[in-house]
């Protein structure tokens, strides 16, 4: 029942308007800092890029990207969703509608129509901002934002924009919400090419690059408004135990 309701588009709407307020409360009643200082400059005359962010942490991304920009930026079709698309579409930033991961869950989910999307609008000059990170796997990305820099031959940017005042969540990815009058910092990290050629062994070594930088980021981010990064030991912890996993596919592949 309370899913339903909370379903129903006048409420989803609702909601959405006052997320948008409060997020411009935020932006508002937090003193930035960017760096590098000339973010926007480096930014502005070469888009489109492909905005890099982990999950969780992804909430006032769009404080980052100079007004007039033309953004998209991919969320789920799952219904709870709705409401981030919902946002999206208030802040002026295009919904491009589906899922990443396994490709059976991609087909499923829309991720295949979705990532055509995308290399649309990276072609009509749209720069794309995603989640790097795989569903229920925190700060492990995927080879979903590798694939579409190599398909489009844009570079991949990864960015941080955080708070020292937040609610930091024990959820699976460790969402923080952003909090008013405090501090606030917005980090653009290095491009990452990717090239059309690459083999698979290639691209995993991108994905591990992206992984590699957007920690950076998000530390530096962090460091800037004196706080460490909730995320830091939910990630370290989870790549262990993927790595294990590989590790032991990999042990039991050779013995077959």
């Amino acid at each position: 029942m309370l899913k339903r309701i909370g379903r129903l588009k006048i409420l989803q709407e609702a909601l959405a308007a006052a997320l948008v307020f409060y997020f411009g409360l935020v932006r508002r009643t937090n003193r930035f800092v960017v760096e590098p200082a000339d973010f926007h400059s480096r930014v502005v005359p070469s888009p489109p890029v492909i905005g890099a962010m982990w999950h969780g942490q992804h909430m006032i991304a769009h404080f980052a990207w100079p007004q007039g920009a033309t953004i998209a930026a991919l969320i789920s079709r799952h219904g709870d969703a709705e409401i981030n698309a919902s946002v999206l579409r208030r802040l002026g930033v295009i919904a491009i509608r589906g899922s990443g991961g396994r490709a059976e869950k991609m087909r499923r989910r829309g991720g295949v129509s979705a990532l055509r999307e995308m290399l649309r609008e990276l072609s009509r000059g749209t720069t794309i901002m995603l989640t790097a990170d795989i569903p229920k796997k925190s700060r492990v990305a995927g080879l979903g934002i590798v694939t579409l820099a190599q398909l489009s031959g844009r570079p991949i940017r990864p960015v941080a924009v955080v708070t020292s005042r937040r609610i930091d969540f024990r959820s699976w990815d460790r969402a923080s919400l952003p909090l008013p009058f405090g501090r606030g910092a917005m980090v653009l990290g290095e491009p990452i090419h990717i090239a059309r050629d690459a083999d698979a062994a290639s691209l995993e070594a991108s994905r591990h690059a992206v992984e590699a930088a957007l920690d950076a980021a998000y530390a530096r981010a962090y460091a800037l408004v004196g706080c460490e990064d909730p995320g830091r030991r939910s990630r370290e912890a989870l790549r262990r135990s993927v790595a294990s996993s590989e590790a032991q596919r990999s042990a039991a592949g050779d013995r077959n």
